[in-house]
């Protein structure tokens, strides 16, 4: 074979994509999550000041004035193939997903206009804005319900309630927005810290001595099947959040209490605030 025809077969190999019309492949080794850190890092803080805080602000005028580098890291993200998610592991997945969710929100918001107040302000009587499907994603425009109930608790192995403590939904309300992007290398340690200081959050969550109640947050009514998928053994709700006892700030007769299923349950209202910096 001359050099000239390995060379015309190696420029067919890399051009082809391009000439029938698909995207380039980007395999699970080349996703690079490290612009959406950046942004994230750039835009985001803790609340309280720190890193003890247990909530985030988010800078969206910041993030407005970098809307070519979030388009850029959405558009990364749209140019992989489903194909190449179906190899990745669950962690892999996960870490794709939950960027994604978060990345597309904040996008859904820095387009809106600035005086917004709050996310559900985007959507109609006939739709939520979780519902408008309008981000490429996997081969498909999708939703952020997609994403969200579709890719993440849809799949047939979905076992991890966690990622309701990863997912932000632009609310103060919401579990915080984490100032990096998750990834798969480290996403158990990411999982557990937002679990923790959501559950740390007396805003969210909290013994009522007065009642002898324990109020958490509406995440735990809306989604509490995911709770009894055995995550750790956990059943339920009620074991799932005895895993978090220290966290909640229980003493030792209510975590008892609770470990017995003689704790009542009571949800706090949603914040739909949005979660800017004001």
């Amino acid at each position: 074979m001359t050099l000239r025809v390995i060379l015309l077969a190696v420029v067919a190999a890399v051009f082809a994509p391009f000439a029938l019309g698909q995207p380039a492949v980007t395999p699970a080794a080349t996703v690079d999550h490290a612009p959406w850190t950046a942004l994230l890092a750039k835009h985001v803080r803790w609340v309280p000041a720190g890193p003890a805080g247990v909530g985030t602000v988010v800078d969206y005028a910041g993030f407005r004035r970098d809307r070519a580098a979030l388009q850029r890291y959405t558009a990364s993200l749209a140019r992989v193939p489903e194909a190449t998610y179906a190899r990745w592991n669950k962690r892999e997945r996960y870490a794709f997903l939950i960027n994604a969710y978060n990345a597309y929100t904040v996008a859904l918001i820095t387009d809106a206009p600035a005086d917004l107040e709050s996310i559900k302000d985007l959507g109609s009587l006939l739709q939520s804005p979780w519902k408008k499907a309008a981000f490429p994603l996997l081969g498909q425009t999708r939703s952020l319900d997609d994403i969200e109930h579709g890719l993440l608790r849809g799949a047939p192995d979905f076992d991890e309630p966690r990622i309701h403590f990863a997912v932000n939904c632009a609310s103060i309300g919401c579990p915080a927005l984490r100032p990096e992007a998750f990834t798969a290398a480290k996403l158990e340690a990411q999982l557990q810290d937002q679990t923790r200081r959501f559950l740390r959050d007396r805003s969210r969550n909290r013994w009522n001595a007065d009642d002898e109640v324990l109020e958490v947050s509406s995440i735990f009514d809306w989604y509490s099947g995911d709770f009894e998928k055995g995550f750790l053994g956990a059943d339920s709700v009620e074991a799932f959040l005895v895993l978090y006892v220290a966290d909640l700030g229980l003493d030792a007769r209510v975590a008892k209490a609770l470990r017995e299923g003689d704790v009542d349950l009571d949800y706090t209202d949603y914040d739909w605030r949005l979660n800017g910096v004001e």
